[in-house]
């Protein structure tokens, strides 16, 4: 990570990142800021000069810098950043939040196992969790693996079948939602995507066990809403959730992507915006830098939140949980005139 601290190990891990991080377009003034300070230090090694008074002035630049720029995003740098390929995935949360102690579950007991979406048993803190989510790949081999994260019917058929497994048990489910989409192929529509679609929103209100929902990265259209009926709907700050891809609206209203920023201001697809529209409960910021920048501060911030959250919703009667659940998603897009 890149921590404003004049140590060693920062300046390894600043090394790591420079060389390896990719940047956005709006990004690149970091991106120079990050490179000066490189120079700045290794000038410093190899001629042995006192360089703290030049590395300190580039922290600071970097640090406000930072602050300017992320404080400042748009809807559709936000949905930039919500694909970033450094950002982390499911299983990054899954196995950190249980420090890798995580049984992955497989197969929907009809057709296949579906590889974009995941699921198991994972320990929170010696708390037994059934964990659900969309996975996508780094790696050209591994998007294709995961089919970039968009699940056929058999996915959510899994999906349900570990929540119902859950509820057996009696033990919570979290769900981790990063999804561009459900599949939109032939052969999905052919195997009853919308209904499995359907069915796991209908099934989810009448789970007697909390649920809690984490959107991460991208949310779109019904491949998130199926796994996305619960308790506490969390979304983290620089994800997106909404019915439709900004590109996507673009090619319908105007014929092309060319007005993309623009539908994806005219979506109101932001957390901020799902907070005012009372279609998420929480909002989690993510460190200035964004949750690929500092990873593992993410994972911190998030856990914390799925633990109380929990919490929160186990001293609910299971009967109550199932009518509150119902009455929460109901009463959503409501208007009063």
């Amino acid at each position: 990570m890149i921590f404003l601290v004049a140590h060693k190990s920062f300046y390894l891990n600043l090394f790591f990142n420079n060389v390896f991080m990719e940047y956005l377009e709006f990004e690149k003034p970091i991106k120079e800021l990050i490179d000066n300070l490189q120079k700045a230090k290794e000038l410093g090694e190899e001629e042995s000069v006192d360089v703290t008074k030049t590395v300190n002035d580039i922290e600071k630049k970097i640090k406000n810098t930072r602050k300017n720029i992320y404080q400042n995003l748009s809807a559709w740098q936000k949905v930039q950043l919500s694909r970033h390929p450094q950002r982390p995935y499911t299983f990054d949360y899954i196995n950190s939040i249980t420090e890798n102690q995580f049984l992955e579950l497989h197969g929907d007991r009809g057709v296949k196992d579906d590889k974009a979406m995941v699921g198991g048993w994972g320990l929170i803190d010696n708390q037994s969790v059934m964990f659900i989510g969309q996975q996508k790949g780094r790696t050209t081999k591994e998007r294709q693996y995961r089919n970039f994260g968009m699940a056929n019917p058999e996915g959510y058929r899994k999906a349900l079948r570990l929540m119902k497994m859950a509820e057996k048990f009696n033990k919570p489910i979290v769900c981790f939602i990063d999804t561009p989409g459900a599949f939109p192929g032939l052969e999905a529509e052919e195997r009853g995507q919308g209904e499995a679609i359907a069915r796991n929103i209908l099934e989810m209100t009448k789970l007697k066990v909390p649920i809690i929902i984490v959107i991460i990265g991208e949310g779109a259209s019904g491949g998130a809403l199926g796994i996305g009926v619960g308790d506490k709907i969390i979304m983290l700050n620089n994800a997106w959730y909404s019915v439709i891809s900004p590109e996507n609206c673009s090619t319908i209203l105007w014929g092309n992507w060319d007005f993309k920023a623009k539908a994806a201001d005219a979506l109101k697809l932001t957390a901020k915006d799902m907070k005012k529209l009372g279609l998420v409960d929480e909002i989690i910021n993510e460190p200035l830098g964004g949750a690929h920048t500092f990873p593992q501060e993410t994972f911190k911030i998030v856990k914390k939140s799925i633990k109380k959250s929990i919490i929160e919703f186990a001293k609910i009667n299971p009967k109550n949980l199932v009518k509150n659940r119902i009455e929460k998603f109901s009463n959503m897009g409501l208007v009063k005139e």
